[in-house]
């Protein structure tokens, strides 16, 4: 599975579940990770980052289902 898939899982994992407990250790794995990592990634992966977390408040997301579907229709596998 490649990254953009395991990314599409994982928001789609986040968005079903109802259990705040399991988000709230998620979103401490972020904030640890974000103190180790902040100063390695550039401003235009930030805003990059930034513009896809307010797609996902907006719902501009697919599913994992939806992405392969049309990516199998395109190219017929």
């Amino acid at each position: 599975m490649d990254i953009q898939s395991t990314k599409l899982e994982l928001m789609q994992l986040l968005l079903n579940t109802h259990k705040e407990d399991v988000l709230e250790q998620i979103k401490r794995v972020f904030e640890n990770h974000e103190h180790s990592t902040s100063e390695e990634i550039g401003d235009d992966e930030k805003a990059a980052i930034e513009k896809g977390l307010k797609q996902v408040e907006l719902g501009k997301i697919k599913s994992h289902h939806e992405v392969m579907s049309k990516f199998r229709r395109k190219y017929h596998q």
